[in-house]
């Protein structure tokens, strides 16, 4: 033993008496429950996360992904107005094998990988192949994935007891602890880099509601996607998923799915059932600096209720628009998202204890976390024939169907799907877009869609909603 590890060994010791007084018995635990322990000297400080890694590294893999994709060829490729419609699939077809290179995680000895979705995520035939830190190389296959989240599950194609990651709960996790980075950055091989938790619930950079992430200041690069964040225990508390960088490479500013949410998704995924974020029957929407001033709030914080469907479960728990929602299940809330995060992770068919603002004075309701009500088979149509939305599968804007999306109409058709290599796809039709208008007529349903699109006019102008934009196709009929 080294004479930095006798004076940890001596400063785990003195943990553990103080912690045995209250009740907590083990070093282990005195280790997990550092943060209420100084360290006694300098050198205590300069000890070697060597043990650590010795125990978490062996379940972190790397992750390659082979696929034959299609692409298209045109000479209106690089001119805007097409490429804002077509995107890439407009042109002559080829194909073309495309590779991509990130880890994961083992949590489970049968061989069940957490990574991220756009480490797997390909189109056309795909290969996907682990490599363990041992050497040994399996084939995998995707279980699930999940856009919103950017969190997929794969499943090792071989026998044997695989070394796994315990998941730590992450709402135990705070700023200042530290944590340590495993991943293969760059293609070179597994590498471990240390820091701290900067921040949590970080929702800013997310690219959906759905999205909430730890933040670190330990070295993240390309390559590290899907890769594990664990504490001193050697317990998972994220999964590497983003940077902020304008360079490319790491500048301290790393984020992590938090664990909990990706337990969620191993549960949904072994078990065959989708995880389903909760319906409320409500709209949440961040309290921004002109709401917080025009309700009087003391704080830039929270998440506004703007709207109550007259059925859901937010109107039978008595929520009205213009609360202010500052805490679920005793956590407190920032933002619409990280609301949110918090009843995705209660999961549904539970309650959660919702703290609001009405007026100024503090309200608590129980809140019901039900799935989503599915659309009726007359609010869903799958499209097809020779009009530019065949092969889209649309439905009306119904309240749950909205909050799925993330949209704002109150009518229109929104399309669900788009079937690859439909004439919808090879437009750039993406699911979301809400049809509000086709060739001068208002479409408020799926009836008026279908209407308009077997009259067959001599020229299709459609109007379609995307992103808070209004764009329009015109199209020779």
């Amino acid at each position: 033993m080294t004479q930095n590890w006798k004076l940890l060994a001596a400063a785990v010791a003195a943990a553990a008496t103080a912690w045995a007084a209250v009740g907590v018995g083990a070093p282990e635990r005195a280790v997990a429950q550092k943060r209420e322990v100084v360290p006694p000297t300098r050198e205590v400080v300069q000890y070697t996360f060597a043990p650590i890694v010795r125990r978490a590294a062996p379940a972190v893999v790397n992750v390659y992904v082979q696929s034959r994709v299609q692409t298209f060829n045109s000479p209106f490729a690089n001119d805007p107005f097409f490429r804002k419609f077509f995107g890439e699939q407009f042109g002559e077809p080829s194909e073309r094998v495309q590779s991509s290179l990130g880890s994961g995680v083992i949590v489970s000895p049968d061989g069940i990988v957490v990574t991220n979705t756009h480490v797997v995520k390909a189109r056309g035939e795909t290969e996907i192949r682990v490599a363990l830190a041992d050497k040994r190389e399996f084939d995998a296959k995707v279980l699930m994935q999940d856009d919103k989240t950017d969190i997929a599950i794969l499943k090792i194609e071989g026998d044997g007891n695989f070394p796994v990651i315990e998941l730590e709960d992450s709402d135990n996790v705070e700023v200042g602890d530290l944590v340590l980075a495993i991943g293969n950055p760059f293609g070179v091989g597994q590498t471990v880099t240390s820091g701290i938790i900067s921040a949590l619930a970080r929702t800013e950079i997310a690219k959906s509601d759905s999205q909430v992430f730890l933040q670190t200041d330990a070295a993240i690069n390309p390559g590290n996607s899907g890769g594990a964040l664990v504490d001193i225990t050697g317990k998972l508390v994220g999964i590497n998923t983003m940077i902020f960088s304008q360079s490319g490479g790491s500048v301290g500013i790393g984020f992590a799915i938090p664990s909990n949410l990706v337990r969620l998704y191993v549960q949904g995924a072994v078990s065959g059932r989708k995880v389903e974020r909760p319906w409320i029957g409500a709209r949440l929407e961040s309290v921004t600096r002109e709401t917080a001033e025009g309700l009087g709030l003391d704080r830039i914080s929270g998440a506004l209720v703007a709207r109550v469907s007259n059925k859901g479960p937010a109107a039978a728990a008595g929520l009205e628009p213009g609360d202010v929602v500052v805490r679920v299940d005793g956590f407190e809330v920032t933002d619409a998202r990280s609301a949110l995060y918090r009843m995705t992770t209660k999961g549904t068919g539970n309650k959660a204890r919702i703290e609001v603002l009405r007026n100024g004075h503090p309200l608590e309701v129980d809140l019901a976390l039900e799935a989503p009500p599915k659309p009726g088979k007359e609010d869903v149509r799958n499209l097809s024939g020779q009009h530019p939305l065949d092969g889209a599968r649309v439905s009306n804007v119904l309240p749950a169907v909205a909050d799925e999306l993330g949209i704002d109409e109150a009518e229109g058709a929104v399309i669900l799907s788009v079937r690859p290599n439909s004439v919808s796809a090879r437009l750039g039709f993406r699911p979301g877009d809400v049809i509000s208008s086709l060739s001068g007529k208002p479409i408020a349903g799926i009836a008026d869609l279908e209407a308009a699109l077997s009259a067959k006019p001599r020229r299709w102008v459609i109007e379609v909603k995307r992103g808070g934009q209004v764009l329009t196709l015109q199209l020779a009929g």
